[in-house]
């Protein structure tokens, strides 16, 4: 980074600094703002609310003291008309129209210290503005625009996608086509079943265990193939000014975390700013705002209320603020994530690097807790494979990548391309990896982890394993609505493993339980006493059964073992032999999303998170800079 002594200072930078001494702040503080705006390629007043010496609402009253004008602390967003373009105050707030019926309107404005003069010549030449105009902060403006456009604004997220791009929307489960083969098939399948009940399972047999091997096939090049070893050493970031970034945070029923949330955030390492961090919220969560608006949130922060109403899913809630988003680059955490202070900056240098057409980059997502109980172990297992593995074998051979819930980083432009989150996809993340890839984009991986805690109890664990299984389920049957066309749009072997990774999955987690029982009871007649005769077609699909579930289980183990480091290992302890009851209770959480998609499709089952306590894997080494950062984390430095 380039020394004081070698930058070249603006000229408006040093108008703003000759407006900021005539307020009374202090050179020291003025060089400093200075070397911060001018690397940062900001303005001085950016870079001086970011810091926090002085307060937002204190000093645009200055600001108005100084013009002459009225200052509003807050805007009644009843007086804000919602009109064409008040959306655009979102993103830059400038001024807006407030009407009043016991005198005529005025037009609160967010004057910059860059125009300052200006605006002082203006009034000096009419005063008779000084009665038309008032100042306000930022934040005041955005809270009056929010609320002034909450009913318009949230009609347009819940019914965007469907009513601009239906064929992506899982608002309606089948399309009358869709539903017409549907019902054919299970008809052809039960008169099969019942003319020729043999043929029908044998059929049904082959059906699923090729399904099987091919699953298997991935795993295996996931576990050995070199392509999977992770994705490359994060490079330096440019040497330029960083972008605006975006972070969104969707959070319900939160407040416990609220404070674990806030200390991670501020520790991301990237200027303040340059950060646009949307805390998004039911509004009517009332604990989890008081608990956000309880704490002294920097100028970085905006806290967006997401009109109460059907479906309450995150996606929806991510939708409502997308087009408010103001960076060039998008993150979305949860709220329980612990991201690696340097995960924004190893994103924006890998968008640097990568070809125009990789639009999302993964973060790996490493669980903390695996010592909880056997569920958390194993969902540690499973994480390590999948994040670390599987994902970056898909990435390297540009294949549909179903992306993770949350550490997933976006161009901007694209995800609004696209069309952003489905509100009625309960699998949000899987959805918009599989639709990024059939509209020509892709998705890479990155090295720097999020830490989060995995479900400890059984029950908190099927609940989330159901709303997956649902969405996955959803995501299959928007994409199967014309497989013609997808085909077309993916490419014969990317639409093969979208069959196999979502598809597969979900029929691989249906029968699972029916083939377990049919090698268990075919092991049995072996071994009672009497006469067993089967034939070569009989005898080959049980060796499939056999080597497609215990070859299963030895790759799930495997798979989340090679990656993971000796402390992870440790968590996990002897509990990997307890890989048949877990999946056991997939094939549960599969059987009941199948009921709870013709009962309630857009059901989001929300699951509870805690604090970690203090001293916990990854919470005390995840410091305030990349360098410390690994101290405690378990994923190998980069």
């Amino acid at each position: 980074m380039a020394s004081p002594e070698t930058l070249t200072i603006r000229a408006d930078l040093l108008e703003e600094a000759r407006l900021l001494r005539r307020l009374g702040f202090g050179k020291p503080l003025i060089s400093e703002l200075l070397f911060k705006a001018t690397v940062n390629r900001t303005s001085l007043e950016a870079e001086l609310i970011a810091a926090g010496p002085v307060r937002s609402d204190i000093y645009y009253e200055a600001l108005a003291e100084m013009l002459g004008l009225a200052f509003l602390r807050r805007i009644d967003a009843g007086r804000v008309v919602d009109m064409a373009g008040l959306d655009t105050q979102l993103l830059q707030p400038q001024m807006v129209r407030l009407t009043s019926g016991a005198r005529p309107p005025i037009t609160a404005i967010v004057p910059t210290a860059a125009r300052m003069a200006q605006l002082q010549e203006t009034l000096a030449r009419q005063p008779a503005l000084r009665n038309l105009l008032a100042v306000t902060t930022p934040r005041a403006m955005r809270e009056a625009v929010w609320h002034a456009g909450a009913a318009r604004r949230i009609r347009e997220t819940t019914a965007g996608l469907f009513e601009t791009a239906p064929e992506f929307s899982a608002r309606v489960t089948f399309w009358g086509r869709q539903g017409f083969y549907t019902g054919a098939a299970i008809c052809a399948a039960v008169f099969t079943a019942m003319l020729a009940p043999e043929l029908a399972v044998v059929t049904l047999h082959l059906v699923l265990s090729a399904l099987f091997v091919a699953a298997l096939v991935i795993r295996l090049s996931a576990l050995f193939g070199t392509a999977a070893d992770g994705a490359t050493s994060p490079a330096p970031p440019p040497a330029e000014p960083r972008p605006v970034y975006s972070v969104f945070v969707a959070l319900y029923r939160e407040a416990e975390v609220v404070p674990q949330l806030i200390d991670h955030l501020d520790r991301l390492d990237w200027p303040r700013s340059r950060l646009d961090i949307k805390l998004i919220c039911e509004g009517d969560d009332t604990e989890t705002l008081a608990a956000l608006r309880g704490r002294d949130l920097g100028a970085q922060y905006e806290i967006v209320e997401v009109p109460p109403g059907r479906p309450r899913t995150k996606p929806r809630a991510l939708a409502y603020a997308l087009p408010a988003a103001r960076g060039s680059y998008l993150t979305v955490y949860d709220a329980e994530d612990r991201p690696h202070p340097g995960q924004l900056g190893e994103a924006w240098a890998a968008f640097r690097a990568a070809p125009p057409d990789v639009a999302c980059l993964q973060a790996p997502l490493v669980i903390s807790n695996g010592r909880s109980s056997w569920i958390s172990a194993l969902f540690a297992l499973e994480y390590a494979g999948l994040f670390r593995r599987l994902l970056p074998l898909l990435a390297a051979r540009r294949l549909p990548m179903p992306l993770g819930g949350t550490s997933n980083h976006f161009r901007t432009d694209i995800l609004r391309t696209c069309g952003g989150w489905d509100p009625y996809n309960v699998t949000e993340d899987a959805d918009l990896g599989m639709r990024l890839h059939r509209m020509g984009f892709r998705c890479a991986t990155l090295r720097r982890p999020t830490l989060e805690d995995a479900p400890d109890d059984t029950r908190a664990w099927l609940g989330q394993r159901t709303r997956w299984f649902k969405g996955w389920l959803q995501t299959w049957l928007v994409l199967m609505r014309r497989p013609g066309l997808l085909v077309s749009e993916m490419g014969l072997l990317p639409f093969a493993a979208f069959q196999v990774l979502i598809g597969g999955l979900l029929l691989s987690a249906l029968a699972h339980p029916l083939l377990l029982a049919h090698v268990v009871r075919v092991m049995v007649a072996v071994a009672a006493d009497g006469p067993f005769v089967v034939g070569p077609l009989a005898l080959f699909l049980f060796a499939i059964d056999v080597a497609n579930i215990f070859g299963s289980y030895a790759i799930f183990i495997a798979l989340g073992w090679k990656p993971m480091r000796a402390r992870e290992r440790r968590a996990v302890g002897w509990r990997w032999v307890l890989v048949p009851g877990y999946w056991m209770l997939m094939s549960l959480a599969a059987w009941r999303a199948v009921a709870e998609l013709r009962r309630d499709p857009f059901f989001w089952n929300k699951t509870a998170h805690r604090p970690v306590a203090p001293g916990s894997p990854g919470v005390s080494g995840m410091s305030g800079s990349p360098a410390g950062a690994h101290a405690e984390n378990p994923m190998p430095p980069p």
